[in-house]
């Protein structure tokens, strides 16, 4: 099966010769007589322009067919093929790339895998940040634990920022906030799972995940824009790294962002993590605060649903976000907030239970108004955030 890309060229680019130099450039090249005996085998390796349309607002598509043979079942020749060198070409932006069934990796847990081993099967679950993102020792972690942890909070996760610093070493954080999950465990069965920021240069990261593991952390985070596609592959084909790992979306809108360059969300936040072993995937959310258009958002979920990926809507979740959310979601969705329950008037545990105390106002179909909440910890993040309504 061909490697399918959609290429959209706005306005004064000729798509038809530009599709065609990418066709033959990102793949065998020009060739003449002294290689006519390798012709079948060229021919064989050489991409395809299979169509080319006139969009709206003076944009063309033209959608590119190429071999599989030509890459490695892995994203970093993909990438290479696909963008590499023509991503310095001029103005092109991939919008969409539509991959073999079983190219590249499936999540090793992904929705089914994470609910299991949280015991949580029916409904959203709800994802803490550790804030302040810097300058917190590994027992100030563990407090801030402490307190999300009993008031029945799912998943937390290092802020990405956040590496292995002498302030808080990452296995001095792990240790510390250990203790609070096998104390939960212990009193309540619960499991709460705390996505380690793993980090170093590409052999150290590997080692340190490896020891992260071996040390009792049941999730890890990746930068996988710092790091690589390729990082992530590695933890998530490793033996010995068998728990989730959440990607995060730092570093996208430097190949994303720009309408005309470089390669569509869907793609970078969607394809491709659900094609290189990510089980859950965090990306910004329409409704929170960084600009991000709905339609955008609801291709990534897809992309990531279509392999079983967990999509981690994030950036200003707050409880007044939840019917939206769940609108947009249904159950299978990890909320993701950090100032959402670290800054709650009342404090972390009280943000943590505006989460739950606004998923069941939901699922009970009963007014979701600031007139018509009872005093607690979900009308005080409503009158703090109020109530998106899109």
């Amino acid at each position: 099966m061909a490697i399918a890309v959609d290429y959209r060229f706005p306005h004064g680019i000729d798509a038809e010769k530009q599709a065609k130099t990418i066709a033959i450039g990102q793949t065998v090249g020009t060739w003449d007589a002294r290689f006519s005996h390798r012709e079948a085998s060229l021919q064989a390796h050489l991409a395809e322009v299979v169509s080319i349309t006139h969009a709206d607002e003076g944009y063309s598509i033209a959608t590119i067919h190429f071999p599989e043979t030509n890459v490695e079942n892995d994203i970093p020749s993909l990438l290479t093929m696909i963008f590499g060198k023509y991503s310095m070409a001029g103005a092109a932006k991939v919008v969409d790339v539509r991959l073999p069934e079983n190219y590249g990796l499936r999540p090793q847990f992904g929705i089914t895998g994470i609910r299991k081993l949280l015991g949580v099967f029916n409904r959203p679950l709800i994802m803490a940040i550790f804030k302040p993102a810097l300058g917190l020792s590994a027992r100030d972690h563990a407090e801030i634990f402490q307190e999300v942890a009993t008031a029945g909070l799912d998943i937390i996760k290092d802020d990405e920022i956040l590496g292995n610093l002498d302030s808080a070493p990452t296995l001095e954080r792990l240790q510390a906030c250990r203790v609070i999950i096998d104390q939960v465990k212990q009193e309540t069965g619960r499991t709460i799972l705390y996505a380690v920021n793993v980090t170093g240069n590409a052999r150290e990261l590997i080692h340190n995940a490896r020891e992260l593991v071996r040390n009792g952390a049941n999730a890890l985070l990746l930068n996988v824009f710092s790091y690589g596609f390729s990082v992530l592959e590695a933890l998530a084909t490793d033996s010995e790294i068998n728990v989730p790992i959440f990607t995060h979306p730092a570093g996208a809108g430097a190949i994303s962002a720009a309408p005309d360059y470089g390669m569509d969300y869907s793609i970078t936040l969607g394809t491709f993590m659900a094609h290189a072993g990510a089980d859950a995937v965090l990306y910004p959310a329409h409704y929170g605060n960084l600009p991000f258009a709905a339609e955008v958002e609801a291709k990534i979920r897809d992309n990531l649903r279509m392999r079983g990926v967990m999509p981690v809507p994030s950036a200003g979740i707050h409880p007044g976000v939840v019917p939206k959310a769940l609108a947009d979601y249904g159950q299978d969705v990890i909320l993701n907030a950090g100032t959402g329950i670290m800054d709650h008037p009342d404090g972390a545990a009280a943000g943590v239970k505006a989460f739950f105390e606004a998923w069941k106002y939901v699922e009970k179909g009963e007014s979701f108004s600031l007139d018509a909440l009872p005093s607690g910890a979900l009308r005080r993040a409503i009158q703090k955030w109020g109530i998106y309504n899109s």
